[in-house]
Parts: structure tokens; sequence; C-alpha cells
């Protein structure tokens, strides 16, 4: 059976950018050929400011839309989370979608494709990894970093990758792949 990437969209402001850019490396993860991919996007669960009862450890979830977070974010060897940067920071959006969980996320690795302006979206990467960390998941050293993101769109709002990005596409899901590997082998022992 192979291993199952999520491409993870994790902004839900409206007038985002993160889905076609997340279409883009979904369908450049499932050319790869190396995992099984799935496209996710955070708006579809609607999740709230987090209002569960319990410590996310116990799972013992008693909302239906964390019941279904849940069960999506379960069945993944891996992530790779399509992220904006507000302010410098993460979205809020993706920070408590992950507070959500917590033995669903352990011992996977996850990689990030950011945008931005002039920075890329890496200082709200910096912050996610440190996030991801303490929810036992491994964050890929490599990444994609993509600064002044408007000019990777068309006039008519297509979005186009370069050389540099398509590299880094490649080399991030090759060691996502080499980790999702080894970790599975933790996970059973879990």
């Amino acid at each position: 059976m192979p291993l199952e990437l999520q491409t993870i969209i994790c902004s839900t402001r409206p007038g985002r950018i993160g889905p076609p850019i997340a279409k883009w490396f979904h369908d450049f993860a499932t050319r790869h050929g190396k995992f099984s991919t799935k496209l996710i996007d955070l708006q579809d669960f609607q999740l709230p400011i987090y209002d569960e009862p319990h410590h996310p450890r116990m799972q013992k979830y008693e909302k239906e839309h964390t019941k279904r977070w849940s069960a999506s974010v379960a069945t993944a060897d891996a992530y790779v989370f399509v992220t904006p940067e507000f302010n410098y920071c993460p979205p809020p959006s993706f920070v408590n979608a992950l507070n959500f969980l917590y033995r669903e996320w352990n011992y996977k690795p996850c990689g990030f494709v950011s945008y931005g302006g002039i920075s890329g979206g890496m200082r709200a990467v910096q912050m996610e990894k440190q996030l991801a960390m303490s929810l036992k998941m491994m964050p890929m050293f490599e990444g994609v970093a993509m600064s002044m993101i408007t000019k990777l769109f068309d006039e008519r709002k297509n979005f186009h990758t370069n050389e540099l990005i398509d590299s880094s596409a490649t080399t991030m899901l090759d060691e996502l792949y080499r980790w999702a590997k080894a970790l599975k082998t933790m996970r059973m022992d879990h």
C-alpha cells in the first residue's frame, strides 16, 4: 500500500490564493509518483476556535467537526502545508487546526510550501515548524518558499512555477518519502 501524502491548504480567509498553489503542488506530488496524494482544504472542515472539552491527547472528541478532522488527518503518512504568512506569523487557521489533534500527527514528516512577499512566508514556517515538532512531527529542512507571489500569477490569475520552485518541490518530496518510510515503523510500535 503506498504512503499517503496530504497537501493541506492552510489559509481559510476570503480572497485567499492558496488553493491554486496547493493544486499545483498536489498535481506535482502526484506526478512525482512516490505517494498516493490527497488535496485537503481546511475551509471544508469549518473548524471553530478550539472547542473540545478534553485535551486532544485523550482523543475523546465530542464535536462532529473534530471527528471529521481527526479521521482525515489520521489516514496520512506525511503532510505538506501550503501556507501564507500573516504579520510575520502563521495563519490562525493553521495553528488552530494543528492544535485540535495530537496523536493523529505523531511520528509523521511534514513539509512546507510557503508564499508571501519578500520573505516567501519563511518567517511563518519557522514558527510552524516549532508547533509541528511539539506534536511529534518531523519538519523537513527542505521546503518550497515563493517570494513576491503575485508575480507567479498571470493576468487571468493562473499560477505558474519556475525551475527553482519545481526543483525545490522535488527535493522536498524525496526527503518526505524517506522520512515517511522510516517513521511508519515508529508508528507501528506506538
